[in-house]
């Protein structure tokens, strides 16, 4: 059991309590890594951490996610009494369980009333005693909220927790929901997300006798979705029908802006969510796209023209990031948000090189790219935020990804050499050239600025000798322009 701090100056911020189970084949550091990226998440969505509650299991308990010892400690955390109530609730459950059954959606493992038969991990008791035989555990000095799980879990499940913590239940899905729900800005993305949100509840409140008890609001309110927990199924799929013909009338706006592009240069920033991609991209664009130290800040494609301007024009997309876990619902809803990835000529593939679990979300960037089809795309890794990397452990990660670049989205340089790559790509090879300029071309040398690395400049008596890094084409572009052969 884990203390956290709770300044109450903060404001009103609900308070959570963090449950996560660490399953086979999740090693300490990954877990350790995705109870962080829990934290994250709940942050973002507005609530305030003030303790995690863990268990090993071989699966997660078919009843209440623990086992009856870590359910008890939960409680802890909630004022609730740790124990689910029988008898006539226990009944209750049997008869909506017969009734799903009988109409085809029983869930897995949804007919044992009771606990998995799993013990608790002995290496980690849920209540040490003292030698007076009494339990230590000293009680939270103030109660949570919510309890946020970091799996995705059954509506059974979460009633059961519910009603032995007496606390608001969300499980991870349900966070990155109204997180997405919160953060849609566009007409596309807000369409998008309720469509999510509406398949995830679908499920939810067929299990729950239609929602009846499941109406209020809280935490996993899902705004304008508040009266979503009220429709019964007719009414939600007639929601989701209209919704999908809606956003096939705002994808084919979509598709005809992409289709007048088709012929410009098109590079795409991909990668796990917090990698920095938003700031690289207004780096890159020097364009005000929102920025900001948290999960899923964008939602929206954002397509700018790479500065100093290219010859050609290149353009360059910024997408949703992906996540560990992301809600399947999700990820079909934001195809057509992905599909600027889809139809790029290059991805620039971020991560963030100081997270120790990078290479694990790279797999998740992987894995999602194959799903839309993207994987055939030529990438470029970018391996972001080196400034908090040390000089021996940029060295190992240049060994270990040979082609990779290692920068930093906010040093000047890191984002030249982004620019440089992207050049290359379209243009060939990076070369280093010396161009002599008259003075009666002198524009020229602006625009050797503008578009290329200026190294060096020489003033001679008859004009400027100019030592450029570009391109092959560009360089030979820009000695035409010198020569006179060609128009700035």
């Amino acid at each position: 059991m884990t203390h956290a701090k709770h300044d109450a100056t903060d404001g009103p911020r609900p308070r959570a309590v963090l449950v996560a189970v660490q399953l086979p084949g999740t090693s300490d550091i990954d877990h350790a890594a995705d109870v962080a990226e829990l934290g994250r998440l709940v942050d973002t969505l507005g609530l305030d951490v003030i303790g995690t509650v863990e268990q090993r299991r071989a699966h997660l308990a078919t009843g209440a996610v623990l086992g009856a010892g870590k359910l008890q400690e939960l409680a802890l955390w909630t004022g609730g009494t740790g124990e689910i109530p029988t008898g006539a609730a226990e009944k209750k459950d049997k008869a909506r369980l017969r009734r799903q059954e009988e109409a085809g959606d029983e869930e897995e493992g949804e007919r044992d009333a009771g606990f998995d038969a799993d013990i608790e991990d002995e290496s980690e008791p849920p209540f040490p005693d003292d030698a007076g035989g009494r339990h230590a555990i000293e009680p939270p000095s103030v109660l949570a909220d919510v309890v946020v799980v970091d799996h995705e879990i059954t509506p059974r499940q979460a009633r059961n927790l519910e009603q032995a913590t007496g606390a608001e239940v969300l499980d991870r899905s349900s966070v990155i929901v109204e997180i997405f729900n919160r953060h849609a800005k566009s007409r596309e993305a807000r369409l998008q997300v309720e469509l999510a949100r509406l398949m995830y509840v679908a499920p939810r409140l067929r299990a729950s006798g239609g929602g009846a008890d499941r109406q209020r609001g809280g935490i996993g309110g899902k705004g304008a979705g508040e009266s979503a927990v009220e429709l019964d199924r007719r009414k939600i799929r007639d929601r989701i029908a209209q919704l999908r013909e809606e956003l096939v009338s705002v994808q084919a706006q979509q598709a005809t802006r992409r289709a007048r592009r088709k012929d410009a240069r098109r590079v795409a920033l991909v990668g796990y969510t917090n990698a920095g991609k938003s700031s690289l991209m207004r780096r890159l664009t020097g364009s005000g796209v929102y920025v900001a130290d948290k999960l899923f800040a964008t939602l929206d494609t954002t397509v700018r023209l790479l500065e100093p301007p290219s010859d050609p024009p290149t353009l360059v997309g910024d997408t949703v990031g992906f996540i560990k876990k992301l809600p399947h619902q999700l990820v079909a809803s934001f195809r057509s948000t992905l599909d600027e990835a889809l139809e790029a000529s290059l991805l620039l593939h971020l991560a963030d090189g100081s997270d120790p679990t990078f290479r694990s979300q790279l797999a998740v960037t992987r894995e999602v790219l194959a799903d839309i089809g993207a994987d055939a795309v030529p990438y470029k890794l970018i391996l972001n935020k080196a400034d908090r990397l040390s000089p021996e452990q940029i060295a190992d990660l240049q060994l270990e990804f040979p082609d990779a670049l290692l920068v930093s989205a906010h040093q000047d340089e890191g984002v030249a050499r982004v620019r440089e790559a992207i050049l290359a790509f379209f243009d060939g090879e990076l070369e280093e050239r010396e161009i002599f300029v008259p003075y009666a071309r002198h524009g020229a040398v602006g625009a050797m600025h503008s578009t290329a690395r200026v190294l060096t400049e020489r003033h001679e008596a008859e004009g400027t000798f100019v030592r450029v890094r570009a391109p092959r084409g560009v360089l030979g572009r820009l000695e035409a322009l010198a020569a006179g052969e060609a128009s700035a």
